[in-house]
């Protein structure tokens, strides 16, 4: 009699070993088929080879049950360690121990306390019962992540309706020191020196609104308000070098408001990235920066203004602009790389007073310059709830110009910008609706933010 146990045996080898006694047992009979005769010594070897055979394939038929019950558990466990995934709706043998046991020529068993063949026991709820349930779970994931990212770059198209709130804060810090007087002999300076510093904190609360009109097309509207502070510090006060003089001011309200829309151009194939046409409107709806009251704190002997701050702090920049540009998306699990590429414009506004002197009241128009911005990132989906990111965005704006009611256009020295970013962010699924989207912005260039944090929260219906 041989028998094997579930420790040292493995399913080749019982196949193996099933194969050899199968030969075994016909060697016999075809060695009478060619004498044309038996002896009841045969007869007697070939009922205890069938009755081993027939005792090796139940002991088998055991296994693979084990076998089975064992690759659920495996399953079951690998996917709590990885988190919940949509239940299957039945339970399907491990593929190598149903190849093995057909080999073998038994059928595979059923669960202990199964159901019968028709009527399929469905796995542990929440959990994957078998690697091809564990392999789609895990693919599911990863989609989840993919239109997360898609979602923070607004390059996802699969939703109906997305309620967005969003959190933003930036700090600014600029430096200028004034020199104002003439350099005697090439070496000694002689008149005022003043150090200029402008500290400002900004916060910013938006409200969006995604609108999926077609598979190919999304509206987007943009609301946000704004809460500034600027302080603003001279050095020279009265004339006297390490004197400081301060003032603070503040703002809040509605900031311009910006509808756009994301239209599907192409979608992503093996060689070929996604392609997202962009183009938004701003609206001015916030407090423009012209004809605001400006007070001053300190003039010099010849009644020359010397150090004046406005009375309040703009939400908007007071003109409509215009904007269109591509973004680009490819998966490469398990990065996702993307970047964007576009042009805002500029329109002409006409104000009651474009001067910053408090003293006169001067009209005129103001014509903003036209900007063009790119960006390029990549992200990684850890799993099927978090990705991280690191991107780097670049805004190249002109100079702004202005002209006087009756008088030619002239540029604005020191208005033209480079802003440049490099973010990091993380974006968590919180459920199947939400996602909280964390994003750290480090100022690269002087008319960047010194570092800028956010947090949006999208919600989908």
């Amino acid at each position: 009699m041989i028998r094997k146990t579930a420790a040292t045996s493995t399913p080749a080898l019982r196949l193996a070993i099933i194969s050899a006694l199968a030969a075994s047992a016909f060697a016999p009979l075809a060695s009478a088929q060619q004498a044309q005769g038996t002896t009841p010594a045969d007869e007697a070897d070939l009922r205890q080879l069938s009755e081993q055979l027939a005792e090796l394939k139940a002991s088998y038929a055991q296994e693979v049950r084990r076998l089975r019950e064992l690759d659920m558990q495996v399953q079951a466990l690998q996917a709590r360690l990885a988190g919940k995934v949509p239940a299957a709706t039945g339970t399907a043998a491990a593929p190598a121990a149903a190849a093995t046991a057909a080999a073998a020529g038994v059928e595979p068993a059923a669960p202990i306390g199964a159901s019968p063949p028709s009527t399929p026991p469905p796995s542990q709820a929440g959990y994957a019962s078998t690697a091809a349930e564990a392999e789609q779970a895990k693919s599911e994931s990863m989609s989840r992540s993919v239109a997360d990212v898609k979602q923070a770059t607004r390059t996802l198209f699969d939703q109906r309706l997305v309620i967005e709130n969003g959190l933003t804060y930036n700090r600014y810090d600029r430096k200028q020191l004034t020199l104002n007087g003439f350099l005697a002999l090439d070496a000694i300076f002689l008149g005022n020196i003043a150090i200029e510093n402008v500290e400002s904190d900004t916060m910013n609360y938006n409200f969006a609104v995604r609108w999926g009109v077609t598979p190919k097309l999304t509206l987007n509207l943009d609301a946000p308000y704004l809460w500034r502070k600027t302080v603003y510090q001279k050095g020279g006060a009265g004339g006297a070098a390490g004197a400081i003089a301060q003032e603070e001011t503040t703002g809040s309200g509605l900031g311009d408001i910006t509808l756009s829309g994301n239209f599907l151009m192409l979608p992503e194939t093996t060689g070929r990235p996604e392609l997202v046409l962009n183009a938004g409107v701003t609206v001015p709806t916030g407090q423009e920066p012209y004809g605001i009251p400006w007070r001053v704190l300190e003039r010099d002997d010849d009644d020359f203004i010397r150090f004046a701050v406005p009375e309040e702090q703009p939400t908007g920049n007071g003109a409509y602009q215009a904007s269109i540009g591509v973004s680009a998306v490819k998966t490469s699990d398990p990065a996702i790389l993307y970047g964007n590429l576009g042009y805002t414009y500029s329109f002409e506004s006409s104000f009651d007073d474009i001067d910053n002197n408090p003293d006169t009241v001067n009209p005129g128009d103001v014509k903003l310059g036209e900007s063009f911005y790119f960006g390029a990132g990549v992200a990684f989906a850890f799993n099927e709830r978090t990705s991280f990111s690191m991107s780097l965005s670049n805004r190249l704006s002109a100079r702004t110009r202005t002209r006087y009611d009756g008088q030619p256009w002239s540029k604005v020295i020191g208005s033209d910008a480079n802003s440049a970013l490099f973010n990091l962010g993380v974006t968590y699924a919180l459920s199947e609706q939400s996602t909280i989207v964390g994003l750290l912005g480090i100022g690269l260039t002087p008319d960047a933010p010194d570092f800028s944090l956010g947090f949006r929260v999208p919600y989908s219906l």
